[in-house]
């Protein structure tokens, strides 16, 4: 196959992979770290982009994203809070709170539980939404048209991660590619087989047999 064939190709498999992996499904069963994002998923999915921006629906909170909290009536309580390390943020009246792997609206229910106390009445009504998704970020290096790192403000699949990298190059080895995800202190090796996935005529039955690894915070896409 020539390289414009290669690339048509890898713009179909995209698309099929869309189907494999809805926002959904992520907010639903938050699918296990290293998952292989199963064939009957949902519909597309439309393409990231490169740029960190306000997370899609169904997005959950990680460390580094900015959230913009704002409770209904209450000036002094409106800000935008950053997303700490260990995954908490503080909050004026209710302290620490842990956002690491929620979803906003189980950001709301914790604040105005805590909040509950500092009214006589009904707790005023509380919006928080993602500001910048800044923690899902990942990289991608290696033999891919633009390396570097991707802040997409939604989840993607390995897929979906070499189309925001420009694509693999030439000569790239699809049969080898890597993720480094961190697991506490170390980093641990997921391979994936993609070759099958670029030839024409890709069936289920490929999209079965490939590695199409949903993209965590923090890992490392390698393409030898």
């Amino acid at each position: 196959m020539n390289v414009s064939g290669k690339y048509i190709a890898l713009w179909v498999v995209v698309a099929l992979a869309g189907q494999l992996s809805s926002v959904s499904a992520y907010a639903q069963d938050a699918a296990a770290p290293g998952a292989v994002i199963p064939a009957s998923n949902g519909a597309a999915r439309s393409q990231a982009t490169a740029s960190a921006g306000t997370a899609t629906p169904g997005y959950r909170v990680n460390a580094g994203d900015e959230l913009n909290i704002y409770v209904w009536g209450e000036d002094r309580l409106q800000r935008d809070v950053r997303v700490l390390p260990d995954g908490s943020f503080a909050f004026p009246l209710v302290g620490q709170v842990s956002a690491l792997g929620k979803l906003p609206i189980d950001i709301e229910a914790i604040l105005s539980e805590r909040l509950r106390e500092q009214y006589r009445g009904q707790v005023p009504k509380i919006t928080v939404s993602v500001k910048a998704a800044d923690g899902l970020q990942f990289s991608v290096m290696g033999r891919v048209k633009s390396p570097g790192a991707f802040a997409p403000g939604r989840y993607v699949n390995i897929l979906e991660a070499l189309s925001l990298a420009g694509g693999p190059t030439e000569f790239a080895s699809l049969d080898n590619v890597v993720i480094l995800r961190k697991r506490g202190t170390q980093l641990v090796p997921l391979r994936a087989r993609l070759a099958p996935l670029f030839r024409t005529g890709v069936s289920s039955g490929d999209l079965d047999r490939s590695a199409v690894i949903a993209i965590e915070p923090g890992d490392t896409v390698i393409v030898p």
